[in-house]
């Protein structure tokens, strides 16, 4: 079996990739997140996803490289990581009393296959307060996430319902990645 490389810096898309009893490595792509403004929303993210598989797939051409890419999308507007306080604030001031989309994408290349797609939920905030969205931007749990917040983390306090995969919000849709290895002959 190829080596498994997890082209990613992020530590829950490692916590996930736990979870699936096989033995890999992270290699981080120091990709420059850009997205591509000619292409419709989910194909961006599919872009910086391969951008960032395909960064470390071409010195590590005999393993199997994962790569992926979230964002959270707020009535057409997609909400990046906040870069500072105020940032993280405004995100989840807007994300209060609000159901907004989650889409994670990812790349699985190989030498001889190239398989990209994405997964989406929905995840319903409650209200939040101005003194809880302080408690919280206090945590510096927002600062390296997309939306501002951190399902597994303090902020699973403001969910409500979560439609679709836990794990795509998380970062790494891992019953699609599972289905990805199982094809390529692992778990057999």
């Amino acid at each position: 079996m190829k080596n498994i490389i997890l082209a990613s810096a992020s530590p829950r898309r490692r916590k996930i990739m736990d979870k699936l009893n096989l033995p890999y490595r992270v290699v981080i792509s120091n990709v420059k997140e850009v997205m591509r403004e000619d292409l419709y929303l989910e194909k961006r993210i599919e872009n910086l996803a391969l951008q960032k598989a395909e960064a470390v797939f071409k010195d590590n051409s005999d393993c199997v490289v994962i790569g992926a890419d979230t964002v959270v999308v707020l009535n057409g507007e997609v909400l990046g990581k906040p870069h500072n306080m105020t940032e993280a604030r405004e995100m989840l001031k807007k994300l209060s009393g609000h159901t907004h989309e989650v889409i994670t994408a990812y790349a699985v290349l190989t030498d001889d296959r190239k398989v990209l797609s994405y997964d989406t939920a929905l995840v319903k905030f409650a209200e939040i307060s101005d003194e809880e969205i302080e408690k919280y931007i206090q945590t510096r749990e927002p600062y390296d996430k997309a939306g501002g917040y951190a399902v597994q983390g303090w902020a699973s306090v403001f969910i409500e319902k979560i439609d679709g995969s836990f794990y795509t919000v998380m970062g790494l849709p891992l019953h699609l990645i599972y289905k990805e290895l199982k094809k390529l002959g692992y778990y057999e």
